[in-house]
């Protein structure tokens, strides 16, 4: 690929999508000519505009613009999620455009850094968020690629140098091998995206080949447990890096983080669930072993606000707690469960699941019906297809079926402010990565209002 550096015009297919857009903010705010096509218009998309790119929404090769078409310095970035008859994408591969993938592109522009890379089947973008941030506060050089919206910024984009990156390195489509990094950490490897690896043995295959591209070992952050060499992390556990003394105070959890070298006390932090607080340690030890001043550490730990969709409370009264959250796999609604009742240990809990992907859903069926039975009320949403056609017998209703809980059903997305309006829960959770993260804010206003009138 030519220098990143040297190009004046790129191109995304797909530039809606949360890693395309923040490599579209990091090049637009390079003063670089940025340009995008994507299916439909989102908040992000309309923000991209705002900022200053142009981005289009008709799959036609009239549509793109006459600076792209010159093919003069320009470079075409897209994603494995964009459907083979797409007309714009397909017109680039015929006219011979140089073309990337979006994970070569994060490679390039990471090579020659400080890169930082996040990996693990959950809590990539939490992690990268959490570092990111930390980083950020404690005035280091640092951008930071995110998969999700970060509160303290309301974006997936820090921008604050460009001596440091952090990236999501992601196991979809083996994308992480890719990248170049110096410092890494795995914060789970549990079995995904079977249509793309066949088999569990051959993701984890992939996770070692990229803990093998770090050069030093204890530069390697895993989770404890994991059948991987590296630093180990853990909450209340002995390993290399642990949050000891842990505590639970107004909400926020108060611990010790210790090191080989040092103990940090009395961090605060202030997402719910063991998972993520095994996300801050990772991204603590990250941040330290990249030079940052341990002594502004709590205070930017303490600020954190979290990522949009990944535990983000709608509403949190004393009648009615709503909560948002991203979670699509088995593991992530298991670590959910155990944040929300941990926290709220004596209410009634309902939640709402998206179920993403056939192949997902299926494979993984046995673990959802028993992550789901853990909660008082189960309510399904039809099957979220996403780049895929449906699987005969693979349906909400399937599913169901095998759900342990008494009280569950099948609905509409139409039929939600009445489901949700009726539950008698005290704490109602939207949870999954599919189109369930449009309705939330209608949701939340008609909840708000029914419960002040």
């Amino acid at each position: 690929m030519k220098d990143v550096n040297q190009i004046q015009t790129f191109y995304f297919v797909g530039i809606g999508g949360i890693g395309m857009s923040a490599l579209a903010r990091y090049f637009n705010m390079q003063g670089k000519a940025v340009f995008g096509y994507d299916k439909t218009p989102t908040d992000l998309t309309d923000e991209l505009v705002a900022e200053g790119i142009q981005v289009n929404f008709i799959d036609e090769i009239s549509e793109i613009q006459k600076e792209v078409i010159s093919k003069n310095n320009v470079l075409v970035v897209y994603t494995p999620a964009i459907p083979k008859g797409n007309k714009i994408l397909n017109y680039f591969f015929s006219e011979e455009f140089s073309i990337v993938k979006r994970a070569q592109l994060l490679g390039e522009v990471s090579k020659n850094t400080l890169c930082l890379a996040v990996a693990g089947t959950h809590g990539k973008t939490t992690t990268s968020a959490i570092l990111g941030h930390l980083l950020a506060e404690c005035n280091m050089p640092v951008t930071a690629f995110l998969g999700g919206i970060a509160e303290n910024y309301n974006s997936n984009f820090i921008y604050n140098g460009k001596q440091i990156t952090v990236v999501e390195a992601d196991e979809f489509d083996r994308s992480f091998l890719q990248l170049q990094p110096n410092i890494a950490c795995i914060t789970s490897m549990d079995a995904d995206h079977l249509d793309i690896y066949g088999d569990a043995s051959e993701l984890e295959n992939a996770f070692r080949t990229f803990a093998r591209l770090v050069e030093k070992e204890e530069h390697v952050f895993i989770k404890q447990n994991l059948p991987l060499d590296g630093m180990t992390v853990a909450v209340d556990e002995t390993a290399d890096y642990q949050a000891q003394n842990v505590k639970i105070e107004n909400g926020a959890y108060i611990f010790d983080l210790k090191t080989p070298d040092l103990t940090i006390e009395n961090l605060v932090f202030h997402l719910p669930g063991h998972h993520n607080l095994t996300n801050a340690i990772m991204a603590l030890g990250m941040a330290i072993l990249a030079g940052s001043p341990t002594d502004r550490l709590p205070k930017a730990l303490a600020s954190f606000k979290g990522v949009k969709r990944r535990f983000s409370y709608k509403i949190k009264t004393e009648t009615l707690v709503l909560i948002d959250d991203y979670a699509h796999h088995p593991t992530e609604i298991e670590a959910l469960f155990q944040a929300v009742d941990e926290m709220y240990p004596n209410d009634h809990k309902q939640i709402v699941f998206q179920p993403h992907l056939f192949s997902r859903t299926r494979d993984f069926a046995e673990g959802f019906a028993r992550s789901l039975s853990k909660f008082d009320e189960v309510v399904l949403l039809d099957i979220y297809p996403a780049r895929e056609e449906p699987i005969e017998g693979i349906t909400s209703k399937w599913l169901l079926n095998q759900i342990q809980a008494k009280n569950k059903r099948v609905v509409f997305k139409s039929a939600l402010p009445e489901v949700l309006l009726k539950s008698k829960c005290r704490v109602k959770l939207l949870v999954g990565a599919g189109d369930i993260g449009a309705e939330v804010n209608s949701l939340t206003k008609k909840l708000k209002n029914e419960t002040q009138s």
